[in-house]
């Protein structure tokens, strides 16, 4: 008998996001393995970035640590690489991993995700960013969702009442990660402040941005990542979006698995304007809105987090520490994916590597 209500609680618990949040415990860098997934599937010729190693980058406490592997390992990370002129200048894994180790990009996402929107609105999918988001999801009946727009999604400024706060069981995070119907998620959401009174970072809102591509173009997230991008910039390796139950939903604000130096060809990309073996993938319009100096807010446009520099660098960042880091004046690509952000400021630390290797 009391196996059995053992059991009975154990199924009972591990059925709700906040039964799986305590099973879970915090999200971990291996998460993608516990979420049902869509396959996103590269095709053609694979393109490597040329190698040349230079010496590691001497900007790290050289008192306390061997080497600059020895201060990456030291703090939590599982790969970092330094693309300088599309040429990989520094390449690091942690053991028992290397390039072909899958990595889960949790918010970095949310920066990609942007780019299918502009992919969406050159093909004339999403007439524009200023079109409500009722045109496309008329499911949202909450008062005051008609006068938000794509435009207060991808900047953050939606209104829609946030928490996210990754440590609280029953908040919107852990039901959005953990839960099952993102979608009644999204459509559940109310409001408290006015569309584009203030910059509020949450998942729900690229969660939005995610089912609106869905509505627009009639095609999975993950499906038209796959025909946008995977399929076309010379992808070594599959990819897979995690889902939200088996057959479900993409989770659009995290959790696109992949490779680290796939995931270094996005940089590659932007620096590039778009272009990519000639074809311009995403114009160049829509990746000036990601630096307009018109932005709405300082410090974030479109999904990116920016500095506020001569080099007008910009970067995709998710929790534990997952970053991309592009410098186009520099023509610097970083990527490092980890454990844990662990004691570096990561920040101020990708400046110094991009001007070392300058």
């Amino acid at each position: 008998m009391w196996k059995f209500l053992f059991i009975l609680m154990v199924g009972v618990v591990s059925s709700c996001h906040v039964g799986r949040f305590f099973i879970y415990n915090f999200a971990d860098h291996s998460d993608y393995k516990k979420f049902p997934e869509r396959a996103i599937k590269k095709e053609g010729e694979s393109f490597t970035f040329d190698r040349e190693i230079r010496a590691e980058p001497l900007v790290y406490p050289q008192s306390k640590f061997e080497s600059f592997g020895h201060y990456l390992n030291e703090n939590k990370t599982l790969s970092y690489a330094v693309i300088k002129n599309d040429t990989l200048v520094y390449e690091w894994y942690a053991k028992k991993y290397d390039e072909t180790s899958t990595v889960t990009t949790f918010s970095l996402a949310k920066s990609l995700v942007s780019l299918l929107i502009g992919c969406a609105v050159d093909e004339g999918k999403i007439q524009s960013i200023d079109d409500p988001i009722r045109k496309y999801l008329p499911e949202m009946k909450a008062d005051g969702t008609d006068k938000i727009s794509i435009r207060h999604v991808l900047n953050m400024s939606s209104g829609f009442a946030s928490n996210e706060s990754y440590y609280n069981p029953f908040g919107e995070v852990a039901k959005f990660y953990y839960g099952r119907q993102l979608e009644k998620y999204v459509y559940d959401l109310e409001m408290d402040l006015e569309p584009g009174a203030m910059m509020r970072y949450k998942s729900s809102d690229t969660q939005i941005l995610g089912l609106i591509i869905e509505a627009a173009t009639g095609k999975k997230l993950a499906d038209y990542m796959e025909e946008k991008f995977w399929s076309k910039m010379g992808m070594e390796y599959d990819a897979s979006w995690s889902l939200d139950k088996k057959n479900g939903t993409e989770k659009a604000f995290c959790c696109l698995n992949a490779k680290t130096l796939d995931i270094a060809k996005f940089g590659k990309l932007l620096i590039q304007k778009g272009k990519w073996n000639g074809e311009q993938l995403i114009s160049e319009e829509w990746l000036s809105n990601i630096y307009n100096p018109k932005r709405m807010f300082k410090g974030y446009s479109m999904q990116w987090w920016l500095y506020e520099d001569k080099d007008e660098a910009f970067v995709a960042q998710g929790i534990l520490g997952q970053y991309l880091y592009i410098n186009p004046n520099k023509k610097t690509i970083i990527v490092r994916f980890g454990k844990d952000w662990a004691d570096i400021p990561w920040w101020s630390h990708f400046p110094k590597v991009a001007a070392y290797y300058n």
